[in-house]
């Protein structure tokens, strides 16, 4: 674990990196209550394709277990239920973002907690996913490791999140659309333009493909390997406990 005087990355700045939880926190604080709607609008619909993927890549099974991190409003929980699974946990830091998407099926459970240190116990999860919120967390390679732990012998990790775009023309679209348009987009709709300032930013500082993969290795997931989406806007990133 870093020292609390290091600095870290916020988007394109740097600050102590006691202060990103928080800061983090107030951001889905502020954009909870449209987070959804953002997320349809800002993706143009992909990112219901992209999370109907990681559900695919899953498969889930009538006996299999999930647990969602950094989960928000439960969409990734909700369709694995739907997709057959037997129940799903959702964990997230933010409590408004839990709020936001509660359902009454008592197959989902909801948990307020910091997945660097998950309040579960050992080898417990058959499935564990994570979509668009690794980059959120200050020590990334620490959850991973308690993802890892929790995480049943034969169990599957599935990360859905941003990547590097392979493709010049798509780059170029990309980049007007997410820099020019995204943070406009998340003024109208949240009143809150910075912090679709701070999300697009933390796309472009946050780890390639392949450095991402070099970090399920170094908490000793098996196998790992991941897919492009959208010529890498996004990438599923998988690894299994052996």
């Amino acid at each position: 674990m870093k020292k609390s005087f290091e600095k870290i990355d916020f988007g394109f700045t740097k600050i102590n990196i006691n202060k990103k939880e928080k800061l983090v926190n107030n951001i889905f604080d502020s954009v909870s209550s449209k987070y959804d709607l953002m997320n349809d609008l800002s993706s143009l619909g992909l990112h219901r394709l992209w999370k109907q993927e990681l559900i695919n890549w899953i498969a889930p099974q009538s006996n299999q277990s999930l647990l969602d991190i950094a989960g928000g409003t439960g969409d990734i929980a909700k369709l694995f239920i739907k997709s057959g699974g037997k129940s799903a946990d959702i964990i997230d830091i933010n409590f408004n973002m839990l709020i936001n998407g509660i359902s009454n099926d008592n197959r989902i459970r909801y948990i307020v907690g910091n997945c660097e240190k998950l309040p579960i116990k050992n080898n417990f999860y058959d499935r564990i996913t994570i979509a668009f919120g690794l980059r959120n967390i200050t020590y990334r390679q620490l959850a991973l490791d308690e993802i890892y732990r929790v995480l049943k012998p034969g169990g599957r990790f599935i990360c859905l999140e941003f990547g590097v775009v392979n493709d010049d023309i798509v780059k170029k679209l990309y980049d007007l659309w997410s820099f020019k348009i995204i943070p406009k987009l998340g003024k109208i709709i949240t009143n809150n333009e910075d912090a679709y300032k701070y999300l697009i930013e933390s796309i472009r500082m946050f780890p390639d493909q392949d450095k991402l993969s070099s970090m399920f290795i170094k908490s000793k997931f098996e196998r790992v390997k991941y897919k492009n989406l959208s010529k890498g806007i996004a990438s599923l990133h998988s690894g299994w406990k052996f």
